[in-house]
């Protein structure tokens, strides 16, 4: 599945991003670090709508992608997923040897797990 977008639509994460960030410190009161937090995303959001001609950002914004940017998506997926599945399971076993239940971290491994069969059998059904 090829997904297209503009040049607009990391920007509106970012932004989005940082509205959601400035909703959460406010309601745990702190508006100061939510503006702050917003300020940091808006500025990102900037730096992702103006740097057009750079390639490396339209290569991250979606707009300027080919092969090449599709094979690295890809390696750094890969090693993103699996550093977060290996800090999941060391913090489980660090939650089961000082005898707690693992929680949350089980639930976040079985998530992982799922989540890793159904892009496997995914990508088996696409061919």
């Amino acid at each position: 599945m090829r997904m297209t977008r503009t040049s607009w639509f990391l920007p509106a994460v970012s932004l989005a991003l940082g509205g959601a960030m400035l909703a959460a410190f406010w309601v745990g009161g702190r508006p100061g670090d939510g503006l702050a937090s917003l300020a940091v995303m808006a500025v990102l959001a900037a730096v992702f709508l103006l740097g057009g001609r750079s390639e490396m950002i339209r290569g991250l914004r979606g707009d300027g992608r080919h092969e090449y940017w599709a094979r690295m998506d890809t390696r750094a997926t890969l090693f993103a997923g699996m550093a977060l599945v290996t800090a999941v399971i060391g913090m489980c076993l660090w939650e089961w040897a000082h005898g707690r239940d693992g929680s949350p971290y089980t639930a976040l491994g079985a998530v992982s797990g799922l989540s890793y069969v159904v892009a496997l059998v995914a990508l088996r059904l696409r061919g």
